[in-house]
């Protein structure tokens, strides 16, 4: 089955008092779009549409030379329904499945993509959704479902009943399509609502009214589930980001003394039984040895490698260079 995704990347953050475009702010030393390109590649995409506005310019120029990307400009940011039209052209000659995600939601997993793929084949649905069940679902859309289980709508929080509010499934925008009916119903979407706006959810509302499938699977977890659309936001999801690359390294046979007191950026590479003493701070593309011990109070910035069996103590900082065995802080690479 052919297979393809749909980013969209085009809005402006207010909320985030920015001049830069949201998803080039960082989390833990990379893009928050890189992160959903990388869900997309390890889940199998072979070709993603990413959809860029305010600030196209910045975005395509930091992600220039990934040839599995083809940018596509909304130059007004008229709703999500309109984003996903831009793209009917370059999907002309293509017929398969079409996933469509939103480029602030760094926390997303491949598995999540994989189980929404599975689902949707599963139940030959014309769109799946990938829904997740938070204890707290204030500001999220929620999934209405009727006795048997079956989707019946998708109400956002302000229209939604008592009865309605108080369901804990919510809306993600994780979406698996049917590329020639995604299309065709999109040509039906009208901006009725008070931002005339032209809304994806309205498509799905449309598919259920003509008696099209809409299945849902509950694979985002509830950790996983939040977007960025403030400061406080971003700071949150970098937080539980630093949790996974932690998590990640001591699985790998690292140690880290202190996790709460420590920073390490995405793509840094830690050798097995390295120790990571406590306020240590590793940022950029480090790369460790094996049985190294770093720290405490240590800098490690970008560039930095370290070879097997390197010591670095306490006011160390590496910058751009290679430390050789036994050296007490890092040295510059000759």
């Amino acid at each position: 089955m052919q297979r393809v995704a749909i980013i969209l990347a085009a809005g402006e953050s207010t909320r985030m008092v920015t001049r830069m475009p949201k998803v080039l702010h960082e989390v833990c030393g990379r893009p928050i779009l890189a992160y959903v390109l990388d869900a997309c590649r390890q889940a199998g995409i072979e070709r993603i549409y990413v959809v860029v506005g305010y600030g196209k310019e910045q975005i395509i120029e930091r992600f220039d030379g990934q040839d599995d990307i083809c940018w596509v400009g909304q130059a007004e940011q008229k709703g999500t329904a309109h984003a996903v039209m831009c793209c009917e052209e370059h999907l002309a000659q293509f017929d398969g499945q079409v996933l469509i995600l939103c480029g602030d939601g760094p926390l997303i997993r491949a598995q999540t993509l994989k189980e929404l793929i599975e689902k949707h084949e599963a139940e030959h649905s014309v769109v799946t959704l990938a829904t997740a069940v938070l204890d707290n679902p204030s500001g999220y859309g929620r999934i209405i479902r009727d006795g048997d289980g079956n989707i019946q709508e998708i109400v956002e929080e302000r229209d939604c009943s008592e009865e309605q509010r108080a369901t804990r499934e919510v809306n993600l925008s994780y979406y698996c399509f049917e590329k020639k009916i995604l299309f065709e119903t999109l040509q039906k979407v009208r901006p009725d609502n008070v931002k005339n706006e032209y809304y994806l959810t309205d498509v799905i509302r449309l598919v259920l009214e003509t008696g099209g499938k809409v299945s849902a699977v509950q694979a985002v977890r509830q950790a996983d589930a939040m977007s960025i659309n403030s400061r406080e936001q971003l700071g949150r999801v970098s937080e539980v980001m630093q949790r996974r690359i932690q998590q990640r390294l001591m699985n790998e046979g690292v140690t880290i003394v202190s996790p709460d007191n420590t920073w390490i950026d995405a793509q840094v590479q830690i050798g097995q039984d390295t120790v990571v003493e406590p306020f240590t701070y590793i940022r950029g593309e480090v790369e460790i040895g094996r049985n190294c011990r770093v720290g405490p109070f240590v800098y490690l910035t970008e560039g930095t490698v370290l070879p097997d069996n390197v010591a670095l103590g306490e006011s160390s900082r590496g910058a751009g260079g290679t430390a050789g065995a036994g050296m007490g802080k890092a040295g510059k690479a000759k």
